[in-house]
Parts: structure tokens; C-alpha cells; sequence
């Protein structure tokens, strides 16, 4: 199979974990150390996870047949690990409706912007998933590195995010890469404005989505203020200041010649799996 030179490293191994929450656990409602805003924003995301990685799953296992063989097996990983986060952040949020909130409306609109990405070109779909999976691995970074990570939660809440973020730090050049092979044949030009232009239409549809997801929860809260939006502000960008942390790597992203590991944070993989306990002692 005739690919393009990628930047994933010969020696990766995407592995998939096991990782499952507690089905009966009973979290406070503002399980983020009792923040509301912190709680809506990580609530929010995760409201939409389910059905947007099964959009990622279907738009890159159906271009496996067009990749090498080595593409492939990280491709059935990939998808291996994507549904396993689908799986046990369907049980997050069934925790989060068990906490009181109503998250029907939010289902719906995740599912009618899936259905509009559904009606584009499989190579545009695709194009989205290299886009949200840049966006997850810049967080994820950002959730690994942090010190003092989710401060208040629940210790197997947190547990979920990390595991989760490790994953998608180890897969997150799957869709890249296979968007690679998948569009050999156009000029590197049009590659690049393909997914730049990808990138520019959804970054203000994904914010704006997990912000309208976030006012959801404010509503039943009572709390959907001007004043929660400033706490919600000075959160994202100063402290912890997420939005902050990943603005040079999102824009890294319309480099031409960009490859998601460029910046190589693999030994944030095997350090959290080895902190989280997620490999046996033995196959240190």
C-alpha cells in the first residue's frame, strides 16, 4: 500500500484498557469540588462523547481497507479504545441524569449536528474526526500535565479522565494518519486546506456546542448568569486557563507539514498507565 511518510512513531503501540466505573456509584450534583463551573464544562463534554465517538469510529474504520497493514492494527485499536470510552462515559452521564439533571435536549442537538456531519463526503467526515481528535489529544495533554488535576473530585472520577486522556494522547495520530493515506493522490496544498478549513468551521461549532451544553446545566442550576459566564472566563482561561494551555498547540495544527506527534508526550502514556495501575507490575 503506497502511504505518505508519517510522523507516528515506529515503536508506538496503541493498547486498549479495561478501564470500567462504578455502576451504582452515587456522586455529589457539583462532583467537581463542589464548582459548579468546573462540573458543567467536564458534564458538558462528556454529554456529547458517546455519539460523537461513534462518528469517529464509523468515519475512520470505513477507510481501513485503503491503509498498510501496520495503519490497520491501530485503526482496530483505535476503535477498540474509542469504544470502550463510549461505553463508560454512557455510564458517566446515566451518573449525571442520577445527580437530577435533564440532558434529553443535549442528546438531541449532539444527534442533528452528527446527522448534518453524516450527510458530507466520507473524506469530510473524516477531515471533522482529525479535527475533534486534535482538539481531545491538546486536552488531554493539558489534563495530564496539569498538577493539581480536577481538584474535589471523586478519586474514580478521576480516574475515568485520565485513563481517558492517555488513550487519546496514544491514538491521536489514527485519524491524521489515516486521512493521510486516505487523500495521497491530492496535492499537499489541497490536503492542507481540506482539514485547515475543516478545522476553522468546527472550532467555533465545538465551543459554541459545549458552552450551549454548559448553559443547559447553569439553567437547572439557577445560576445561568452573567456572573457564572465571568467564572466561567476567568476558569477556562486563567485558572486553570485550559483555553489558554492549548492555543499554541490547536494552532500548531494549520502548520503545513503538521503531524500530531510532533509533539511527542508518549511518556505521559506510560506514566499514567503505570500511576493508574493499568499494566501489570510485570510488564514494567
Amino acid at each position: 500500500m503506497d502511504t505518505l511518510p508519517t510522523g507516528t512513531p515506529a515503536h508506538l503501540t496503541i493498547t486498549p484498557r479495561d478501564l470500567r466505573l462504578d455502576r451504582n456509584a452515587a456522586n455529589p450534583r457539583w462532583w467537581h469540588g463542589g464548582d459548579p463551573v468546573a462540573t458543567a464544562f467536564f458534564n458538558a463534554l462528556s454529554a456529547s462523547f458517546p455519539q460523537g465517538e461513534t462518528f469517529f469510529i464509523e468515519s475512520v474504520r470505513r477507510f481501513r481497507g485503503r491503509t498498510d497493514g501496520r495503519l490497520q492494527q491501530q485503526i482496530k485499536a483505535f476503535i477498540e479504545q474509542e469504544a470502550a470510552h463510549t461505553r463508560e462515559h454512557v455510564v458517566f452521564n446515566k451518573l449525571i441524569k442520577n445527580a437530577g439533571y435533564d440532558t434529553a435536549a443535549m442528546d438531541a442537538e449532539t444527534r442533528r449536528r452528527l446527522d448534518i456531519a453524516r450527510s458530507r463526503n466520507p473524506v469530510v467526515q473524516l477531515a471533522i474526526t482529525v479535527a475533534l481528535e486534535h482538539f481531545t489529544a491538546i486536552m488531554a495533554n493539558c489534563l495530564l500535565t496539569d498538577k493539581n488535576p480536577l481538584p474535589g473530585a471523586p478519586p474514580e472520577i478521576l480516574r475515568l479522565w485520565q485513563w481517558h486522556a492517555i488513550e487519546e494522547v496514544e491514538h491521536k495520530a489514527v485519524a491524521y494518519d489515516t486521512y493521510l493515506a486516505v487523500t495521497r493522490e491530492l496535492s499537499p496544498l489541497k490536503r492542507w486546506l481540506l482539514r485547515s478549513h475543516v478545522m476553522l468551521m468546527l472550532s467555533f461549532q465545538f465551543w459554541y456546542s459545549n458552552f450551549e451544553r454548559m448553559a443547559d446545566f447553569f439553567r437547572q442550576d439557577g445560576i445561568n448568569t452573567p456572573r457564572t459566564w465571568w467564572r466561567v472566563f476567568t476558569y477556562l482561561w486563567f485558572k486553570p486557563g485550559m483555553m489558554r494551555t492549548i492555543f499554541l498547540p490547536y494552532l500548531s495544527f494549520f502548520r503545513p507539514g503538521f503531524h500530531p506527534w510532533d509533539h511527542d508526550d508518549g511518556a505521559l502514556v506510560r506514566e499514567f498507565e503505570q500511576r493508574l495501575r493499568l499494566v501489570e507490575p510485570a510488564a514494567q
